[in-house]
């Protein structure tokens, strides 16, 4: 059992920090303060082929394996960035590479390793479902070669910056299917094909996220765009959603790194009564006690990355990866808003922003409750709690 990082992903950490450096703090508050997309950051990162770590040589990616991936999006949140801009980008794909047929695997994959092509919208939830996913009302009718796509989705992000998006509709009513996780199929939605089918009202939001509410009147979709066989789209889904688990809980640990090192250099640096704060047990304990939490996370998280390389099961450790590392990045923010008291809300000091950023993955993309529940339930053999 090896803990430490290969010569070659060390090599990553340092050439994604170095193209991070480029992007400082000032950057994204900027992008913060005008609700903007780093479009720039997303752009270099894209041409510097980071966001195709997972795609196959044969495509055009680089072939490269989760722990990786998961670097490179943790050194972004780490360099005081934000992944969640472009991270789905990494994982959204997934879908086509494992299920897609081989014209949908040639005629996209390479554009998506390119960067030519952004597939970073997937439109899942919806405002009466929530987290239970069976009870999605958006339907797609079979007009013959065709389907008819009505419904609704909500918090779908980063549409308007996304060539293509990934739509998960009902084919069979709930009502019809012997297993509720039937009857649900996954398509691959070209936008600039769409015309006025779907319109996208965004979400206000604490966070620059670009999340939308999607209403869906009479999308006509080709036959071509179903990915895999109808009927089968939530177990599709499944099969990406460790590595979003395992991506997302990355980030998370780059956040609480970002945390960690600032509350210690601020601490270290600002002296009170003629001696600085890091001296008082109340400033330094917890910030020691979210490094603590830091680390433990991203040794869940190597388990996790290793499981997921040599092709093995790993959902509940991709969960407590995920749980674990927002978690500690949360704590860790919450130290360095402490720390740094009343500068703590100032916007020139970007705590408050990443600290704002950090409380997202408490929910989503999934809510740690139900990863407890899953937990207790799948792992330790209780009752389901919900």
């Amino acid at each position: 059992m090896d803990f430490e990082y290969s010569d070659s992903q060390r090599e990553i950490r340092a050439a994604v920090a170095a193209l991070c450096a480029r992007f400082g703090n000032e950057y994204w508050r900027a992008c913060d303060e005008k609700n903007a997309y780093p479009d720039e950051f997303v752009k270099t990162l894209s041409e510097a082929g980071w966001l195709s770590a997972l795609i196959p040589q044969e495509y055009g990616g680089a072939g490269l394996g989760m722990l990786e991936a998961s670097i490179i999006l943790e050194e972004i949140n780490r360099s005081g960035g934000n992944a969640v801009a472009c991270h789905a980008q990494m994982y959204t794909m997934a879908s086509i590479l494992k299920h897609g047929s081989a014209d949908q695997k040639q005629r996209y994959l390479p554009r998506i390793a390119s960067g030519e092509l952004r597939l970073q919208s997937f439109g899942i939830t919806e405002p009466d479902a929530g987290s239970e996913t069976p009870r999605i009302k958006t339907f797609a009718r079979r007009q013959g070669d065709q389907y008819v796509v009505n419904g609704q989705k909500i918090f779908t992000s980063r549409y308007q910056h996304s060539d293509m998006l990934l739509l998960l509709t009902r084919t069979t009513p709930f009502d019809q299917v012997k297993k509720k996780t039937d009857g649900m199929s996954l398509f691959l939605v070209n936008l600039k094909e769409s015309g006025d089918a779907i319109k996208a009202v965004p979400i206000a939001t604490m966070v620059n996220h670009g999340t939308n509410q999607l209403f869906i009147d009479n999308l006509v979709l080709p036959r071509e765009a179903l990915i895999g066989e109808e009927g089968k789209g939530f177990s599709y889904v499944l099969s990406s959603l460790n590595a979003e688990r395992i991506l997302v809980g990355s980030e998370s640990i780059g956040d609480g790194r970002w945390f960690v090192e600032y509350s210690v250099k601020y601490s270290n640096e600002r002296r009170v009564f003629n001696r600085p704060i890091g001296m008082n047990q109340g400033v330094q304990f917890p910030i020691a006690k979210a490094h603590v939490a830091v680390q433990a996370a991203d040794l869940m998280r190597l388990k996790a990355a290793a499981l997921f390389d040599a092709g093995l099961p790993c959902g509940a450790e991709a969960n407590m990866t995920k749980y674990m590392a927002s978690e500690a990045a949360w704590e860790a923010g919450e130290a360095a808003m402490n720390a740094l008291g009343g500068y703590g809300f100032a916007k020139e000091y970007h705590v408050e922003r990443k600290w704002r950023e950090a409380r997202l993955y408490r929910t989503a993309p999934i809510s740690n409750n139900l990863i407890l529940s899953f937990v207790g339930e799948h792992l330790l053999g209780m009752p389901r709690s919900y």
